[in-house]
């Protein structure tokens, strides 16, 4: 995916998976009132789609330096709630400013290949996987879960697999 994107939100998903633009609406509104449910605020109509390689690589550079939680729910914020557009270097330079990290050292990272083969690596294990979309939770490398769902999902799985492991 390029970093400067021209469609929405439901442009795309309508493109990506054959549907009308408010057949991708009613889809996302699912995920938008299970997220204001748990407090927070989607908001996808002015979502800026982007590259999300820089964003991981910010995310990969806050984990050597102990802010890999902080980065990555400032990274999310920015992008569901606040609509920043997390593929521009200067945003993530800002955003990482913000949790701690040395702007300088972030700017310098964000301007070379730095932290590439990490987020690399992350996708070639997604594959192994067989991850193809976002969320998608892996429990003991072997139960996954995907898409957003709700409480009881996670609870009935959790309880499945912890009969299975016994």
């Amino acid at each position: 995916m390029g970093r400067d994107i021209k469609e929405n939100m439901y442009e795309m998903l309508s493109k990506k998976y054959g549907m009308s633009i408010d057949q991708a609406k009613a889809n996302t509104a699912n995920m938008v009132q299970m997220a204001k449910e748990v407090g927070l605020d989607y908001q996808l109509d002015t979502l800026i789609l982007t590259n999300t390689f820089d964003a991981h690589r910010l995310t990969m550079f806050a984990k050597k330096h102990g802010l890999m939680k902080e980065m990555t729910d400032r990274i999310l914020r920015a992008y569901f709630t606040e609509s920043k557009h997390i593929g521009d270097h200067e945003t993530l330079t800002e955003l990482a400013a913000e949790v701690g990290l040395n702007r300088e050292a972030v700017a310098k990272m964000l301007s070379s290949d730095e932290m590439a083969d990490e987020v690399h690596a992350d996708e070639q294990t997604a594959q192994q996987y067989g991850v193809s979309g976002v969320p998608f939770y892996l429990i003991n490398k072997k139960y996954a879960l995907t898409g957003a769902q709700p409480t009881e999902v996670f609870v009935q799985a959790l309880q499945k697999i912890l009969a299975e492991e016994e």
